[in-house]
């Protein structure tokens, strides 16, 4: 595996890869007083991102520093990017400089695309950390990782993805990957804010209805509401959306018991999910952020060491 870019390019056998991988760090450093293994010492790992994070670019930063890997920070408003340097400057210059992994954020869909296809001949791996509404493959992983600690195998089961699919690159790559690890996925949303040619996804169902698909899921991801993307109404108002497609604790009981509610983040409490269900047991939100540094870790153990580090 040379750059993740996409879901849409993991098959079963190297996400199943992924996923194992991340769940032997998981338990390899579980207990350690010291979380730190050598696996990535002297690899030079640079997350850009040219928007706001907290999660996913902690949890890179964590899980280079983790394995020993010496972990830059390049912002937009800190680097050349201020003064116009374009994005393909810039990965040539970060290549140039040493780089083993540039893990990308960018506002444009494609851009990670744009930036393996320039780093093309150098030793450089590209990992997508999310590009406009495109993807982001390694939430994705991190979600999948999240639902098999909770459910076990993936094959056959149901999950919803709820609320705001037409911007969400979490949508996206999380429909790919589950139906890539056999789940069957049901799209629930305000058909505002469903893209064009989501019947062409590789899904299971597609729904307005949040409550008839209720009793039948094994797992309901929440989408969070990205108002900086919408320019126009969407929905009549946060309050009429809380109530057509928000989880509250009359929906959680809906639910068969072992389902899981899961949420992306950062959360819009008492819109998409009321704090009650966030915080309850039935939740994995905090389990998916513990999981994304293991995943991570996964990605860049997969991409820099791979097999010639294999035990």
């Amino acid at each position: 595996m040379k750059h993740l870019l996409s879901a849409e390019n993991l098959d079963r056998d190297t996400a199943t890869a992924l996923l194992d991988t991340a769940d032997h760090l998981k338990r390899t450093l579980l207990g350690r007083e010291v979380r730190k293994l050598p696996t990535l010492r002297g690899r030079t790992v640079l997350t850009v991102f040219y928007e706001n994070s907290t999660r996913t670019r902690v949890s890179f930063e964590v899980a280079g520093k983790w394995m020993s890997a010496d972990v830059v920070n390049v912002s937009a408003t800190g680097s050349s990017v201020g003064k116009g340097e374009s994005l393909r400057d810039t990965a040539l210059t970060l290549s140039a400089a040493g780089a083993d992994c540039v893990i990308l954020r960018h506002p444009a869909s494609g851009a990670a695309h744009r930036l393996a296809t320039w780093l093309d001949g150098t030793p450089t791996a590209v990992v997508n950390a999310g590009d406009g509404t495109h993807e982001h493959p390694t939430q994705a992983l991190l979600d999948a990782a999240t639902l098999r600690e909770r459910l076990g195998s993936l094959a056959g089961r149901r999950v919803a993805i709820v609320g705001d699919v037409l911007h969400s690159r979490v949508a996206r790559s999380n429909v790919r990957l589950l139906a890539t690890l056999g789940a069957e996925v049901t799209l629930v949303a305000p058909p505002t804010l469903l893209p064009a040619g989501v019947e062409r996804w590789p899904v299971a169902g597609i729904s307005h209805d949040l409550d008839a698909e209720l009793p039948g899921l094994d797992a309901v991801m929440l989408l969070r509401v990205q108002a900086e993307r919408m320019h126009g109404g969407f929905f009549p108002s946060a309050r009429e959306y809380s109530i057509a497609y928000g989880m509250n604790e009359t929906r959680l009981r809906r639910l068969p018991e072992h389902a899981v509610v899961l949420h992306p983040g950062p959360m819009l409490r008492g819109m998409e999910i009321s704090s009650s269900v966030a915080d309850s047991p039935r939740s994995a939100i905090t389990e998916q952020v513990r999981n994304g540094v293991h995943v991570r870790m996964a990605v860049l153990y997969h991409l820099l060491a791979g097999e010639e580090h294999a035990e």
